[in-house]
């Protein structure tokens, strides 16, 4: 009985990290396709805004690699495999879900990849 609320709680936590990180991928897409204007123009500020769109890719590339690992836990919990380590088929502990709930790795598999 613990487990299916604790998988519930994780499902939610899942779902809000997956909302975050939509809203911040498009807060940067708008940045990055100048929603909100064009380029100053003074070229000091150009170059500020240029490297600050080197920074924001990085972030964005982050947030979409986040994203579908959030999306392939949603899915392993649809499928009943969500909690398995994919590697050794064992439990990932609830702990190591409750730290990274898209984890796919239990903590003996996480550590002999490191």
């Amino acid at each position: 009985m613990t487990e299916v609320r604790e998988f519930t709680e994780l499902k939610d936590q899942l779902f809000e990290m997956r909302r975050d990180l939509l809203r911040r991928i498009g807060n940067i897409e708008k940045h990055r396709f100048r929603d909100d204007g064009p380029l100053p123009a003074d070229w000091d500020e150009q170059a500020q805004e240029l490297e600050n769109d080197e920074v924001l890719t990085a972030l964005d590339d982050s947030s979409r690699k986040e994203l579908i690992q959030i999306n392939a836990a949603l899915s392993r919990m649809e499928s009943g495999e969500y909690g398995d380590c994919v590697e050794c088929g064992e439990e990932i502990a609830t702990k190591r879900l409750m730290a990274l709930p898209y984890a796919t790795l239990c903590i003996a598999c996480a550590q002999s990849h490191e």
